[in-house]
């Protein structure tokens, strides 16, 4: 057994979220590796795709809402991202205050080689799952996730009672 595996004396609810965390943080890691070479990370390259579903371009914080992500990780982000040719900011024609993030013409071009590094990575390692394997995984992630977002909708938890803190 590897050391990365949770105990198998795991109660089933502990080895779901030792293994979900596990499972996310390889993955990342595996993206990293295949995206180096054509200069990206899986950070940036998650920025360029939901840039790429917005050919307008994006406001900053809609774009750090939609990637998970606080602003100011955002920020670092994309001044490398910008450093590096593969976004402008740009004013906002609807709020002067802000800034929209577009693409450049040549991340639009590398975000095709990039996608098909993606697909190649997610075909490895999904490889020999049938559909209805991976249908029920979804399901299963679907629920999870929604859950932990209504959680999180409620707002904070006080430490000393428990329970949530109205927004």
């Amino acid at each position: 057994m590897s050391d990365r595996q949770p105990e198998a004396t795991f109660p089933p609810q502990q080895r779901f979220s030792v293994l979900l965390h596990q499972t996310a943080a390889l993955w990342r890691t595996a993206l990293d590796r295949r995206l180096r070479p054509l200069g990206f990370s899986q950070a940036s390259w998650r920025a360029l795709i939901a840039l790429r579903r917005q050919p307008e371009g994006c406001n900053q914080a809609v774009l750090a809402e939609r990637l998970g992500i606080e602003a100011p990780t955002l920020v670092r982000l994309l001044d490398r991202m910008e450093k590096q040719g593969w976004l402008q900011r740009q004013s906002d024609p609807r709020d002067r205050r802000s800034k929209r993030v577009v693409l450049t013409a040549a991340s639009l071009e590398l975000a095709e080689s990039m996608e098909a590094t993606v697909e190649e990575l997610r075909a490895e390692l999904l490889a020999g799952l049938d559909p209805a394997q991976l249908e029920a995984m979804i399901d299963i992630l679907e629920t999870v996730r929604e859950r932990a977002e209504g959680l999180l909708a409620k707002g904070p938890v006080d430490p000393e009672s428990g329970f949530n803190i109205p927004l």
